[in-house]
């Protein structure tokens, strides 16, 4: 199903992330717990590519074994290493096996690159790539948006400027990047909507079971998070405790969206599913296994 129709019919959308694994255990792992998740029935399931592009047939084929399980997938698009040849025949591979939604990206620049270089005959920003889908195929294609500005524009408004372009390019969702302090999605909602951003807005959120890992991953993309969590992790005396403190944040988060009226919540789950089931099960009351 278009992820477009599932926003509009269903009264609570929920959806997970995953990313591609390195290993066999850890690819058998990361279906396990997309079994585990499966009870909240997703709206879509999405996987990345890694950066630079690297994971690209990986993804592609992780995207199939998710259909084939009956899950609406999103497979995601990326500019980053690819001429407009090669894109078209990923989409053409992505149609004829029947995956119908898309979030399409600019990417990140391969490891060890700070800056991102298009390649000869490829694309340099992501609303070139809706254009050129929109050109030839019918999927239903997502976009990111952040809430807190691009790590790499520091200009909020002009950044969400160049998030109307990609909407007005044939856009149907935007999924925002992690924030951990609502404040910064109801601000980035409210100046989307002043703008004429109409379409669904989807908020990202990762539970924080590892404090330093999740630090390491806002100073890649310039989330921020709370100066007063922080320290509380920073005293916990064990690894749970700095668990059990990031899935009470994340579902202290998830309820006040609800609250707020939010009608779709997207989980970042790292390829786990523990942290996102006890905050799903607290929010909907669902039995965890």
């Amino acid at each position: 199903m278009l992820v477009k129709e599932t926003l509009q019919k269903s009264p609570l959308v929920i959806s997970f992330e995953f990313f591609p694994p390195k290993t066999l255990e850890e690819e058998e792992a990361l279906f396990q717990n997309l079994e585990r998740l499966k009870r909240w029935n997703p709206g879509f399931v999405s996987i990345t590519y890694g950066a630079g592009g690297t994971t690209k047939d990986k993804s592609l084929e992780l995207a199939q074994r998710i259909k084939d399980q009956g899950l609406n997938v999103v497979a995601h698009l990326t500019c980053v290493g690819a001429t407009k040849e090669e894109l078209a025949q990923t989409l053409d591979w992505l149609q004829k096996r029947g995956i119908e939604n898309l979030l399409a990206l600019r990417g990140d620049p391969p490891q060890g690159e700070r800056e991102f270089k298009p390649v000869a005959g490829g694309f340099r920003y992501a609303f070139q790539l809706l254009e050129f889908i929109r050109k030839k195929w019918d999927f239903c294609i997502g976009v990111a948006g952040y809430p807190e500005g691009h790590i790499e524009n520091p200009d909020k408004e002009a950044d969400l400027k160049y998030l109307k372009l990609k909407v007005d390019k044939g856009a149907d969702f935007v999924v925002t990047q992690l924030f951990f302090d609502n404040k910064y999605f109801y601000n980035f909602v409210d100046r989307a909507r002043a703008i004429g951003i109409q379409v669904p807005i989807i908020p990202g959120i990762m539970p924080i079971t590892n404090l330093k890992q999740v630090m390491r991953f806002t100073q890649l993309c310039g989330a921020t998070i709370p100066r007063n969590l922080i320290e509380t992790m920073e005293k916990a005396s064990h690894p749970e405790e700095v668990r059990r403190l990031g899935i009470q944040h994340a579902y202290n988060q998830c309820r006040d969206l609800l609250n707020h009226g939010i009608k779709a919540l997207h989980f970042y789950t790292l390829n786990r599913s523990r942290a996102t089931e006890a905050i799903l099960t607290e929010l909907l009351g669902k039995t965890q296994v």
